[in-house]
C-alpha cells in the first residue's frame, strides 16, 4: 500500500509483468485531520499488507458490492474507506529494521557514485562484505526491487532533471550518463518511463 501525500515526490516501476492496482484520490479537512491524529503518516508512505487478495478486497469494498462499483454514496465511501484505513495501518508493521535501513543506505550510495561509468554490481556486493547472491536478495527484499532496476531508475530520475532543469540535448545527456549514444538512451528512457524523452519534455509546464 503506497500513500502518496501532496508534493512527495515518488516513483516507480511495474517490472516486466506490470501490476494489478486499485487507488483512491482524496483530499479535505477529514483527511487533514486524519494525518494531525497520525492515522495517515508521511514518514511511512509504504506499508506492507499481507495477504494481498484479503486487502484488495477489503479496498474494494469501501466503493460497494460488486456490480455497482463506485456508485456508493460519497459519505459512505469516505467512512468505509477510513475504517479500511485504519484497520490496514494498525497491523504489525514489517518494515526494514534499523540495521536493514542503514545497509539499504550504504548500498543504494554506492549505486548512484557515478552514473559515467557501468555499475559493477559484484563488486558494490564485494564492498558491502556479502556475496553477489546475498546481495541482490538482500536489496530486493528491503529496497523492494532487484538493484540493477534500481540504478537504471535513478539514471532516468537523473536525466529528467537534467531535461528539467539544463538546456542539454539528448546527445549531450546521453554522454552525461555514459551512454554510447543518443539513440540508446533515448530507448532506455522510454523503457524505463514510459516516454521519449522529446515526449517528456512536451509534458513539461
Amino acid at each position: 500500500m503506497i500513500l502518496i501525500f501532496p508534493d512527495l515526490a515518488h516513483s516507480y516501476l511495474t517490472g516486466s509483468k506490470g501490476w494489478r492496482e486499485l487507488y483512491f484520490v482524496f483530499t479535505g479537512p477529514l483527511f487533514e485531520l486524519w494525518e494531525r491524529t497520525g492515522l495517515l503518516d508521511r514518514r511511512q508512505p509504504v506499508r506492507r499488507l499481507r495477504p494481498v487478495d484479503h486487502w484488495l478486497r477489503r479496498f474494494e469494498s469501501v466503493l460497494g458490492e460488486p456490480g455497482a462499483l463506485g456508485w456508493s454514496p460519497p459519505l459512505l465511501e469516505v467512512c468505509r474507506l477510513q475504517m479500511v484505513l485504519a484497520e490496514a495501518l494498525s497491523q504489525k508493521s514489517s518494515g526494514p529494521s534499523a540495521e536493514d535501513v542503514q545497509w539499504i543506505t550504504r548500498a543504494r550510495a554506492m549505486l548512484e557514485v557515478d552514473f559515467r561509468q557501468s555499475a559493477d554490481l559484484p563488486a558494490v556486493a564485494r564492498r558491502l562484505d556479502t556475496s553477489y547472491s546475498e546481495f541482490r536478495r538482500r536489496f530486493l527484499r528491503v529496497a523492494g526491487m532487484p538493484p540493477g532496476q534500481y540504478r537504471s531508475m535513478r539514471l532516468m530520475d537523473r536525466a529528467k532533471s537534467l531535461i528539467q532543469q539544463t538546456r542539454l540535448t539528448d546527445k549531450q545527456i546521453a554522454a552525461e550518463l555514459g551512454f554510447c549514444d543518443p539513440y540508446h538512451f533515448s530507448r532506455r528512457f522510454k523503457e524505463v518511463t514510459g516516454q521519449s524523452p522529446r515526449q517528456f519534455r512536451r509534458s513539461l509546464p
